[in-house]
């Protein structure tokens, strides 16, 4: 039986199923790790640096890509067909999305934003140690307006909620206060998001003379992009 083959293997590293199929599902769920997220995460993402070899072998059976950065210490995991920046496309994809969720217009418009903020803090040297990049609200506001032409949503709640998204997928770092206001909030890009927005979409956001094809990238991207398996709901911000 497999299951033993497992429990025989994983005995030699120290480890049960249980913990095996705790890592497992944390990844399906969220679809990502960061060590630097939580206590948890960073348990989490040591026991996958041990078991790596066992996750990636397991998840390949059933399709599903997994991208590991280990000088940030972020591990991604992509269903079947996705694009993934940095990994080589799949020459068969499946017709059905399976378990992907597709994103708002909201979520990809703020995304790209952020892929183009953090691209120029590293292009100017402003990047920490754990290759992130420090963004205010108001300049992510001035960057919506003036890369898309568009605006934050206007209500703290819907701006909570936003944010909380884009924490769930691990592509920002930020500490939520109800009565802040968030114009002088700050968030941490991490360096997740170079992973997540290709270079293709960060071409055409360049080019801010092309209004057009920068709203078609928007729509394209909408389609096209997705959370892969993470979940949707909002207490899922927190670990």
């Amino acid at each position: 039986m497999i299951s033993d083959l497992f429990a025989e293997q994983l005995e030699k590293k120290n480890y049960t199923q249980e913990e095996f199929s705790e890592l497992l599902i944390r990844l399906l769920d969220y679809g990502v790790l960061c060590r630097d997220e939580s206590q948890v995460e960073e348990q989490l993402y040591d026991r996958f640096l041990q078991l790596k070899d066992w996750v990636e072998d397991y998840l390949q059976m059933i399709g599903i890509r997994i991208l590991h950065d280990d000088r940030f210490h972020f591990v991604r995991i992509y269903p079947p067909g996705a694009q993934v920046p940095g990994l080589p496309d799949e020459v068969d994809q499946p017709f059905h999305s399976g378990f992907r969720q597709r994103l708002s217009q909201q979520d990809v418009a703020v995304i790209l934003v952020l892929r183009a903020e953090y691209e120029k803090s590293l292009r100017e040297g402003q990047i920490d140690e754990n290759g992130c990049v420090m963004l205010s609200m108001e300049a992510l506001s001035l960057g919506m307006h003036n890369l898309l032409n568009r605006s934050l949503p206007e209500t703290l709640t819907e701006r909570n909620r936003l944010l909380i998204r884009l924490k769930q997928l691990r592509l920002i770092h930020f500490k939520m206060d109800e009565n802040d206001e968030h114009e002088d909030s700050w968030i941490k890009i991490r360096p997740t998001i170079n992973n997540f927005i290709s270079e293709e979409a960060l071409a055409v956001l360049a080019n801010t003379s092309a209004h057009n094809s920068i709203n078609n990238s928007v729509n394209k991207s909408a389609d096209n992009n997705t959370a892969d398996n993470t979940d949707n709901r909002s207490d899922k911000s927190q670990s």
